[in-house]
Protein backbone atom coordinates (compact mmCIF):
# COMPACT_ATOMS: atom_id res chain seq x y z
CA UNK A 1 0.00 0.00 0.00
CA UNK A 2 2.40 2.40 1.01
CA UNK A 3 4.76 1.51 -2.35
CA UNK A 4 1.29 3.07 -4.09
CA UNK A 5 0.87 6.24 -2.35
CA UNK A 6 4.23 7.38 -2.76
CA UNK A 7 4.05 7.62 -6.82
CA UNK A 8 0.25 9.12 -6.22
CA UNK A 9 1.98 11.89 -4.15
CA UNK A 10 4.70 12.43 -6.40
CA UNK A 11 2.77 12.57 -9.33
CA UNK A 12 0.58 15.20 -8.14
CA UNK A 13 3.31 17.78 -6.70
CA UNK A 14 4.55 17.59 -10.04
CA UNK A 15 1.27 18.23 -11.82
CA UNK A 16 0.83 21.34 -9.39
CA UNK A 17 3.99 22.81 -10.11
CA UNK A 18 3.23 23.06 -13.39
CA UNK A 19 0.13 24.23 -12.98
CA UNK A 20 1.43 27.30 -10.58
CA UNK A 21 4.39 27.65 -13.47
CA UNK A 22 1.69 27.83 -15.82
CA UNK A 23 -0.31 30.51 -13.72
CA UNK A 24 2.32 32.38 -13.40
CA UNK A 25 3.73 32.77 -16.88
CA UNK A 26 -0.37 33.20 -18.01
CA UNK A 27 -0.04 36.04 -15.42
CA UNK A 28 3.03 36.83 -16.88
CA UNK A 29 1.60 37.38 -20.53
CA UNK A 30 -1.84 39.11 -19.43
CA UNK A 31 0.40 41.84 -17.74
CA UNK A 32 2.33 42.28 -20.87
CA UNK A 33 -0.51 42.07 -23.28
CA UNK A 34 -2.32 45.14 -20.36
CA UNK A 35 1.08 46.88 -20.73
CA UNK A 36 1.20 46.70 -24.80
CA UNK A 37 -2.44 47.82 -25.04
CA UNK A 38 -1.93 50.90 -22.60
CA UNK A 39 0.93 52.11 -24.40
CA UNK A 40 -1.14 51.36 -27.82
CA UNK A 41 -3.44 53.33 -26.41
CA UNK A 42 -1.65 56.12 -25.58
CA UNK A 43 0.56 56.12 -28.53
CA UNK A 44 -2.83 56.67 -30.37
CA UNK A 45 -4.12 59.85 -28.05
CA UNK A 46 -0.47 61.68 -28.59
CA UNK A 47 -1.30 61.31 -32.42
CA UNK A 48 -4.88 61.90 -32.34
CA UNK A 49 -5.13 64.61 -29.53
CA UNK A 50 -8.83 65.23 -29.93
CA UNK A 51 -8.88 61.53 -28.07
CA UNK A 52 -6.56 62.65 -25.35
CA UNK A 53 -9.58 62.62 -22.29
CA UNK A 54 -11.52 59.41 -23.95
CA UNK A 55 -10.47 56.32 -21.56
CA UNK A 56 -9.18 52.87 -23.24
CA UNK A 57 -11.69 51.42 -24.82
CA UNK A 58 -12.56 47.73 -24.87
CA UNK A 59 -10.52 45.64 -26.83
CA UNK A 60 -11.16 42.02 -28.63
CA UNK A 61 -10.48 39.93 -31.36
CA UNK A 62 -13.41 38.77 -34.05
CA UNK A 63 -14.13 34.92 -34.84
CA UNK A 64 -13.64 31.85 -32.54
CA UNK A 65 -10.20 30.80 -33.73
CA UNK A 66 -6.64 31.90 -34.04
CA UNK A 67 -6.67 31.50 -37.84
CA UNK A 68 -10.00 33.52 -38.62
CA UNK A 69 -9.20 36.44 -35.86
CA UNK A 70 -5.59 37.24 -36.83
CA UNK A 71 -6.97 37.33 -40.67
CA UNK A 72 -9.94 39.40 -39.76
CA UNK A 73 -7.41 41.66 -37.58
CA UNK A 74 -5.00 42.00 -40.68
CA UNK A 75 -8.33 42.79 -42.66
CA UNK A 76 -9.41 45.98 -40.63
CA UNK A 77 -5.38 46.82 -40.84
CA UNK A 78 -6.06 47.12 -44.55
CA UNK A 79 -9.25 49.20 -44.20
CA UNK A 80 -11.06 45.87 -45.98
CA UNK A 81 -12.96 44.50 -43.35
CA UNK A 82 -15.48 47.54 -42.55
CA UNK A 83 -18.37 45.92 -40.81
CA UNK A 84 -18.79 42.97 -38.08
CA UNK A 85 -22.07 40.66 -37.40
CA UNK A 86 -22.48 39.31 -34.18
CA UNK A 87 -25.56 37.71 -33.42
CA UNK A 88 -28.47 39.72 -31.29
CA UNK A 89 -29.01 36.36 -29.74
CA UNK A 90 -25.14 36.76 -27.77
CA UNK A 91 -26.08 40.35 -26.62
CA UNK A 92 -28.98 38.83 -25.06
CA UNK A 93 -27.54 35.90 -23.72
CA UNK A 94 -24.75 37.92 -22.23
CA UNK A 95 -26.82 40.94 -21.03
CA UNK A 96 -24.38 43.02 -22.65
CA UNK A 97 -25.23 46.23 -24.48
CA UNK A 98 -25.32 47.05 -28.51
CA UNK A 99 -22.63 49.01 -30.02
CA UNK A 100 -23.23 52.64 -30.50
CA UNK A 101 -21.94 54.99 -33.55
CA UNK A 102 -19.12 56.82 -31.84
CA UNK A 103 -18.14 53.51 -30.04
CA UNK A 104 -14.51 52.91 -30.07
CA UNK A 105 -12.73 49.65 -29.57
CA UNK A 106 -8.95 48.00 -30.30
CA UNK A 107 -9.73 45.23 -32.42
CA UNK A 108 -6.37 42.45 -31.50
CA UNK A 109 -5.34 39.20 -33.10
CA UNK A 110 -6.05 35.95 -31.55
CA UNK A 111 -3.05 36.67 -28.95
CA UNK A 112 -4.27 39.58 -27.20
CA UNK A 113 -1.49 42.20 -29.46
CA UNK A 114 -3.25 45.35 -30.66
CA UNK A 115 -4.10 45.76 -34.38
CA UNK A 116 -5.97 48.75 -35.09
CA UNK A 117 -8.69 51.24 -33.43
CA UNK A 118 -11.86 51.05 -34.70
CA UNK A 119 -14.85 53.91 -34.48
CA UNK A 120 -18.28 52.47 -34.53
CA UNK A 121 -20.49 54.12 -37.45
CA UNK A 122 -23.75 52.88 -38.55
CA UNK A 123 -25.54 49.85 -36.17
CA UNK A 124 -28.73 48.07 -37.82
CA UNK A 125 -30.35 45.13 -37.09
CA UNK A 126 -31.31 42.17 -39.67
CA UNK A 127 -32.76 38.88 -40.07
CA UNK A 128 -30.10 36.61 -41.32
CA UNK A 129 -31.97 35.87 -43.85
CA UNK A 130 -32.03 39.35 -44.98
CA UNK A 131 -28.48 40.17 -45.23
CA UNK A 132 -27.20 41.51 -48.59
CA UNK A 133 -24.58 41.40 -50.88
CA UNK A 134 -23.36 44.78 -50.01
CA UNK A 135 -23.29 44.26 -46.65
CA UNK A 136 -21.06 40.66 -47.34
CA UNK A 137 -18.78 42.82 -49.36
CA UNK A 138 -18.43 45.68 -46.63
CA UNK A 139 -17.44 42.92 -43.90
CA UNK A 140 -14.63 42.04 -46.49
CA UNK A 141 -13.95 38.59 -45.28
CA UNK A 142 -13.24 35.62 -47.77
CA UNK A 143 -14.11 36.60 -51.09
CA UNK A 144 -16.66 38.70 -50.15
CA UNK A 145 -19.31 37.58 -51.57
CA UNK A 146 -23.05 37.15 -49.74
CA UNK A 147 -22.75 32.75 -50.05
CA UNK A 148 -19.37 32.72 -48.31
CA UNK A 149 -20.69 35.70 -45.87
CA UNK A 150 -23.85 32.91 -44.52
CA UNK A 151 -21.80 30.17 -44.64
CA UNK A 152 -18.93 31.22 -42.16
CA UNK A 153 -21.48 33.52 -40.30
CA UNK A 154 -23.75 30.05 -39.77
CA UNK A 155 -21.09 28.00 -38.42
CA UNK A 156 -20.10 30.41 -36.20
CA UNK A 157 -23.58 31.52 -34.72
CA UNK A 158 -23.98 27.36 -34.65
CA UNK A 159 -20.90 27.05 -32.87
CA UNK A 160 -21.66 29.86 -30.40
CA UNK A 161 -25.47 28.37 -29.83
CA UNK A 162 -24.48 25.18 -29.13
CA UNK A 163 -23.46 24.91 -25.34
CA UNK A 164 -27.12 26.58 -24.92
CA UNK A 165 -28.51 23.73 -26.96
CA UNK A 166 -29.83 26.39 -29.43
CA UNK A 167 -29.32 26.48 -33.34
CA UNK A 168 -29.11 29.69 -35.74
CA UNK A 169 -32.23 30.44 -38.05
CA UNK A 170 -33.13 32.17 -40.97
CA UNK A 171 -34.82 34.69 -39.06
CA UNK A 172 -32.42 35.32 -36.25
CA UNK A 173 -31.61 38.89 -35.64
CA UNK A 174 -28.18 39.90 -36.39
CA UNK A 175 -26.63 43.29 -35.48
CA UNK A 176 -24.95 45.11 -38.51
CA UNK A 177 -22.15 46.55 -37.36
CA UNK A 178 -20.45 49.36 -39.46
CA UNK A 179 -16.66 50.67 -38.33
CA UNK A 180 -14.14 52.77 -40.16
CA UNK A 181 -10.47 51.90 -39.04
CA UNK A 182 -9.04 55.35 -37.06
CA UNK A 183 -5.28 53.92 -36.22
Amino acid sequence: MLKLIIPIVLITFISCNQSENSTKKNNKNNDEIRNTMTDYWNEFQNNNPEYINTPQPQSFFFCDNKKDADECAELVVRKIKQATSPSVWWFKKNNESFPKIGDIAIVTNWNGEPKAIIRTTKVEIVKFKDITPEYAYTEGEGDKSLEHWKKVHWDYYKNEMKEFHESPNEDMEILCEYFETIW
